[in-house]
C-alpha cells in the first residue's frame, strides 16, 4: 500500500510547501479543478488500497509493487519525455544519493510498511483520525533534533490536536492495539523522514516536485520493501492469490497511485497555502464519511467530537489566528455577496447543507438509536410472553 503513503507523501509536499515549481498548467482551467482532482485521487488511492488489502492481505507485497511500478514509470518518463527534466537542476551524484536519498528512502519504507500494515487492523476512518497527529510528531521531531527551538505556545496549540485524537481513540468501536501501534510507528517514521529531509536536503537546489522525488526515492524504497517482502510475505504468496485478486486490479491500483503524484504536480502553485490546508481538511472529512458508507466503518459521536477538536487544532496550528480571522471575514463577505446576488441558489445550498448534516447524523447515530429501539422492543415482547 505504497499508494497510501504516496498519498501521505503528496500531502506533506502540499502542507510544507517543499514541492518545486513544475511547468504551469493551462491557466484557463480554474484552480478548483486541480483541487478537486487532488482530493479525488488521494481519496481514491486510500479507498482502493483498503479494498485490495481486504481482499488479499499482503500489505508488504502491495507496497513493493507500487514502488517497482513507480520506479519503472519514472525511469521511462525520464528517458522518453521532458516531464522530469527538472531533475537535471538537482546536483545528484552517487555520494549524495547514498548519503542522503538512501537513508531517507529507508525511513520512508519503514513508514510505508507500518502504515500499510495498520490497514489490516484498523478502519480507514480511524486511521485518518490518527493521521491528524502527523504535524505533532513532525514538530516534536524537529525539536528533538534541534532543527527548531522548542516553543511553549506552539506546544499548547498542538496539544489540542492530541487531546482530540485521544477522545476519538477512546470512542473507537473496532480499536485494535496491534493496528494502533503500527499506525503510530508509521507516523513516527514519517516524522523522522521529514526531519532527515530538512537536515540533509535543506538547500534550495535540492527542492524537488513530487514526481522527481519519486524518481529518486522509489528505487531505494523498492529495494528496502522488497527485502522485507521476500522474507515475510513472499513464502506465503501463491499465484492463486494473485489471480484471485486480478493482475488487472494490481495494475489499475498502481496506476491510480501514480496518478496521485501527477495530480499533485498539477496542483502545486495553483492556489494559496490557506486553501490547500482547508482542502486537506475537507479531504480527510470526506474520507471518513466514505469509509462509513463503503466499508460500513462505525464512527461514534464521541469520535466525531474528538476529531472535530483535532481538525480545529490542526487548522489553527497551520494557519494561525490572524489567517483564520481573515479567512472567516472573507468567507462572511463572500457569502453575503453571494446571498444578495443569488437568493434562490442560497436557499438551495442551505437546504442541501441541512440535508447532508441530517444524513451524516443518521449514519453516525442511526444504527445506535435503531439498535437501542430494537432491544427495547425485544425486551417488551419478552416481558409480555
Amino acid at each position: 500500500m505504497a499508494a497510501k503513503r504516496s498519498s501521505s507523501e503528496a500531502d506533506r509536499k502540499l502542507e510544507s510547501g517543499t514541492g518545486g515549481l513544475p511547468s504551469k498548467p493551462d491557466r484557463r482551467i480554474h484552480p478548483a479543478f486541480f483541487i478537486t482532482l487532488w482530493i479525488f485521487m488521494s481519496s481514491s488511492v486510500i479507498l482502493f488500497n483498503k479494498w485490495v488489502l481486504a481482499t488479499a492481505k499482503f500489505a508488504l507485497f502491495l507496497t513493493t509493487w507500487h514502488m517497482v511500478f513507480a520506479t519503472a514509470t519514472t525511469q521511462i518518463m525520464a528517458r522518453f519525455t521532458k516531464t522530469l527534466d527538472s531533475r537535471h537542476k538537482v546536483p545528484m551524484n552517487a555520494n549524495i544519493y547514498g548519503r542522503s536519498i538512501v537513508p531517507i528512502g529507508i525511513m520512508f519504507s519503514f513508514s510505508l510498511i507500518c502504515g500499510n500494515m495498520a490497514y489490516l487492523y484498523l478502519s480507514v476512518s480511524f486511521i485518518q483520525m490518527l493521521k491528524a497527529t502527523n504535524a505533532v510528531a513532525t514538530l516534536l521531531a524537529t525539536w528533538a533534533f534541534r532543527i527548531a527551538p522548542p516553543n511553549v505556545k506552539v506546544l499548547g496549540n498542538v496539544s489540542v490536536i492530541v487531546m482530540g485524537i485521544i477522545i476519538a481513540s477512546f470512542g473507537e468501536i473496532k480499536f485494535d492495539l496491534t493496528g494502533f501501534i503500527y499506525q503510530v510507528s508509521g507516523i513516527l517514521f514519517e516524522a523522522l523522514r521529514l526531519v532527515m529531509v530538512q537536515r540533509l536536503l535543506s538547500s534550495a537546489e535540492f527542492k524537488m516536485d513530487p514526481l522527481v522525488s519519486l524518481y529518486y526515492y522509489a528505487p531505494a524504497c523498492a529495494v528496502t520493501n522488497g527485502i522485507f517482502t521476500m522474507f515475510i510475505e513472499l513464502p506465503r504468496i501463491t499465484m492463486v492469490d494473485i489471480y484471485s485478486l486480478g493482475i488487472g486490479t494490481l495494475i489499475a491500483n498502481a496506476i491510480v497511485a501514480f496518478l496521485l503524484n501527477v495530480s499533485v504536480v498539477l496542483l502545486i502553485g495553483q492556489t494559496s497555502a490557506v486553501v490547500l490546508t482547508m482542502s486537506g481538511v475537507l479531504k480527510d472529512i470526506l474520507l471518513v464519511v466514505a469509509s462509513m458508507v463503503i466499508f460500513r466503518d462505525p464512527v461514534t459521536g464521541q469520535q466525531f467530537f474528538g476529531y472535530s477538536i483535532a481538525l480545529a487544532g490542526l487548522v489553527y496550528y497551520r494557519l494561525g489566528a490572524e489567517k483564520m480571522q481573515a479567512l472567516a471575514k472573507d468567507a462572511r463577505l463572500q457569502f453575503g455577496q453571494f446571498r444578495y446576488n443569488n437568493p434562490a441558489r442560497t436557499r438551495v445550498l442551505v437546504n442541501l447543507a441541512v440535508f447532508v448534516v441530517v444524513i451524516l447524523g443518521l449514519l453516525v447515530w442511526g444504527p445506535t438509536l435503531l439498535g437501542g429501539r430494537l432491544e427495547a422492543t425485544a425486551g417488551d415482547a419478552s416481558q409480555r410472553i
